[in-house]
């Protein structure tokens, strides 16, 4: 053999064995059509699987594997298989999973800019939280947060408005809020305790137990669809509305720094795809299957309420207080914060003189 063929030779099994040693700490191996390697990823979630939050979860593995051809694959597992379902994050930043898919706000304990995320109270709807996130800043400043964990995350999901929560007794005033034991997670959790309400932090598959026995007088979960699934109209007979607290939430794909960096760069635009679908699918699913859902709802004798303005008033108030507080205490809600409620400000400017004048009229004169 020649001198120029061995060493090319050479050179080929050299790269092969570094790309065989990279996919074995991995826990891939490499194709040898494409010269991808293939990928198998376990997600863990913070969703039992009956309900409609798992669709992005499921959207984001089943289009990772279709634009791959099988090759990059991500396994969803619902909450309590691999981790329990508010324990996510801590997976995810330890490496016991590769990926994550839950809410942000989940985690304002670890860092109260998380919750911008996700939704906070009085802030933007879903339409206006896209904005921010992709074309605003906000996904970047999230991300920066992020990188105190390990994790690098992507929205993959979004409820819509979500409801205000079913309540076992009529609540017209802040005073019928004190003493309320009620599950609410989030900086809305916050509002609700300064407002007097005992607050609990529960995962989904636990809230019917827990309303049903008395455990707790109230609870929120997401809206019409999911919360019939659960059968919260079962343990509380008041519905109430709007959920200020939560106007446009979305859940977020968390993914380990250390399996993101080790993925080729086609696969991490693959996933990133895949993320922003299960964002506008979800989204799409639960616009198209509350409305359904709470008709039959009403017609198994749910009550709908509407927050009184004494309650929402205070509430908004309250909202902005913490806001201020958590601003002047950390510096990464600080700048996430300033630059949201800029967002906020320009968008709320706009809407109003083009989503909410129409769909002020429209929806009045709705036959």
């Amino acid at each position: 053999m020649k001198r120029r063929e061995v060493l090319n030779t050479a050179a080929i099994a050299s790269v092969t064995a570094a790309t065989v040693a990279s996919c074995a700490r991995t826990g891939t191996s490499p194709n040898v059509q494409t010269g991808l390697p293939n990928v198998r990823w376990r997600m863990a979630t913070s969703w039992p699987k009956s309900l409609g939050t798992f669709i992005g979860a499921e959207t984001v593995s089943k289009r990772v594997a279709e634009m791959t051809n099988g090759r990059f694959k991500i396994t969803p597992f619902a909450a309590g298989e691999l981790v329990p379902g508010l324990q996510v994050l801590d997976a995810v930043q330890a490496g016991t999973v590769e990926c994550g898919h839950t809410s942000s706000y989940y985690y304002i304990g670890k860092s109260p800019a998380l919750a911008f995320a996700t939704s906070v109270p009085f802030g933007l709807n879903a339409q206006q939280q896209y904005a921010w996130l992709y074309q605003g800043g906000g996904l970047e400043a999230i991300q920066k947060v992020y990188t105190n964990f390990n994790v690098i995350s992507f929205p993959a999901g979004s409820t819509g408005a979500q409801m205000g929560g079913w309540f076992k007794r009529e609540i017209k005033s802040v005073a019928d809020l004190k003493g309320l034991k009620m599950r609410i997670p989030g900086l809305g959790g916050q509002v609700m305790s300064r407002l007097g309400v005992n607050v609990q932090v529960l995962p989904g598959g636990e809230i019917y137990l827990a309303l049903d026995r008395g455990a707790i007088d109230a609870a929120e979960w997401v809206g019409p669809y999911d919360d019939e699934k659960l059968g919260l109209h079962k343990a509380a007979q008041f519905y109430y509305y709007p959920g200020w607290w939560e106007p446009g939430p979305t859940l977020d794909i968390l993914v380990n720094l250390n399996a993101w960096k080790r993925l080729p760069k086609e696969y991490q635009e693959v996933l990133k795809t895949a993320s922003a679908e299960a964002n506008l699918n979800m989204l799409s699913q639960y616009d198209a299957l509350n409305g359904e859902a709470l008709i039959r709802l009403k017609s198994a004798g749910t009550k709908l309420v509407p927050y009184s303005q004494e309650i929402m008033q205070a509430a908004q108030k309250i909202s902005f207080e913490i806001f201020d507080e958590n601003a002047s205490k950390d510096a990464s809600f600080k700048q996430v914060y300033e630059q949201w409620k800029a967002f906020r400000q320009n968008i709320f400017s706009w809407n109003r003189i083009n989503e909410l004048s129409y769909a002020n009229f429209a929806t009045s004169t709705n036959s």
